[in-house]
């Protein structure tokens, strides 16, 4: 899908192979006209090769949003690319998408990233094998999903349907990595939760297993998304119940109940994917061959590890089931900066709303007493002046953080 650089603006869209131009006058599509876009636009023209946005930013404007990032595409090989921004005096950088077709010009402090018209000649299912063209209707046939394709998309957009461009099997035999990306967008677009045509699920089932070969990166970037995007919960047991929780370092046996309890608990929270995705989780082991597969980071992994470990052990008392108490006192003795942020997500797991919102107003109280208040009293022993530290904590604990230095100070024995 591409939008034209006519003024006043227009995008340029197709229906069964129908070309049909729409009138796009919006203040998020004017957004985009900075001096930058403005000056590289000139160059196009001045040389007459078309450039026109790309891909998802399209489909952003046309659902009346801002595109967070914007490609383009033009007809122009990447060689006129360079010759014609070397004679208008424009930085390039970035030269490894060059390849693939893609100049990176640079231009009052913004990048613009332009690849040229493509058609696949070869591929492997993870990386394809290009030739340049000034077709624009080919481009289209070649992408993933007819929502980021000028092929059949804005139908579909307008209906919220999200569907492979031409045959589903062929698409994803192109790039299986394209099977999460079907899930990320269907969060995105679709209105319910079930609404997918039965081929493009055969299909998925059926190639489900060149997931396998894809790299855990690009896998964990896609079901990132996924899991904090609309319909999580329905889109991760729709993962299990297609077979591909094997080839994507989820655990085949993962708790799906448990995670669409979860999931619901913490929806209207902001969760951290890592968050959702711990209540699959039976044991740590889980979660180390999750990071084996996935290389996520080392804070998402110990929050998966937080969780699993404490989602049952640290919960609010029975005695006052309204005090933070269990939970502040946890962050106190962790001494972990990070500590109030993991309790947080435990409590977003827990579904304990009314807490969560107290934690998140709490500040960390600083602990009164140091080694150096109890030398100052006569005890010079490292063990003693530890033992005594952690005796003057309990206490300090047992008061709601209340006591100050000398009333803590005062129970301790000369």
């Amino acid at each position: 899908m591409w939008s034209r650089f006519v003024r006043p603006a227009l995008i340029c869209t197709s229906v069964w192979r129908s070309l049909f131009t729409m009138r796009l006058k919006t203040n998020e599509f004017q957004s985009l006209f900075t001096d930058g876009l403005n000056g590289i636009a000139e160059v196009f023209e001045k040389h007459q090769h078309e450039l026109r946005i790309a891909g998802g930013a399209v489909r952003d404007l046309l659902s009346g949003k801002r595109p967070e990032d914007v490609d383009f595409a033009t007809t122009a090989t990447p060689e006129v690319m360079k010759d014609m921004f070397q004679a208008a005096g424009i930085r390039m950088i970035n030269n490894k998408g060059e390849k693939h077709g893609t100049i990176t010009a640079r231009l009052h402090n913004e990048n613009f990233e332009v690849t040229t018209l493509r058609v696949d000649v070869q591929t492997d299912g993870r990386h394809a094998e290009v030739e340049f063209t000034t077709d624009w209707q080919k481009d289209a046939e070649r992408r993933d999903l007819t929502i980021n394709s000028m092929f059949l998309g804005y139908e579909d957009l307008q209906n919220h349907k999200v569907r492979f461009v031409g045959s589903a099997e062929q698409r994803i035999q192109e790039d299986y990595l394209r099977i999460l990306r079907y899930f990320r967008f269907y969060g995105r677009v679709a209105l319910k939760p079930d609404d997918h045509e039965a081929e493009t699920l055969t299909a998925i089932r059926e190639n489900g297993r060149g997931l396998a070969a894809i790299s855990g990166e690009r896998i964990w970037v896609e079901l990132k998304k996924i899991v904090v995007g609309n319909h999580a919960a329905h889109l991760l047991e729709l993962i299990y119940a297609l077979d591909l929780a094997q080839y994507i370092g989820l655990p085949p046996d993962g708790d799906v109940e448990e995670m669409t309890r979860v999931w619901q608990n913490a929806e209207a929270h902001s969760p951290k994917p890592m968050t959702i995705l711990a209540a699959l989780f039976h044991s740590p082991e889980d979660v180390e061959k999750m990071d084996l597969r996935l290389k996520v980071s080392r804070e998402e992994k110990t929050l998966a590890l937080f969780l699993v470990k404490h989602r049952r052990a640290l919960c609010k008392s029975d005695e006052e089931p309204d005090s933070l108490k269990p939970f502040t006192d946890f962050i106190i003795d962790s001494r972990e900066p990070d500590s109030q942020s993991k309790v947080c997500e435990l409590l977003k797991y827990q579904g304990e709303e009314k807490l969560l919102s107290e934690l998140q107003r709490w500040s960390v109280p600083r602990f009164p007493i140091s080694g150096h208040d109890l030398r100052k009293m006569g005890i010079t022993s490292g063990k003693e002046i530890g033992a005594t530290l952690q005796e003057l904590r309990d206490i300090w604990k047992k008061s709601r953080y209340q006591l100050d230095k000398d009333e803590l100070l005062s129970h301790v024995k000369p």
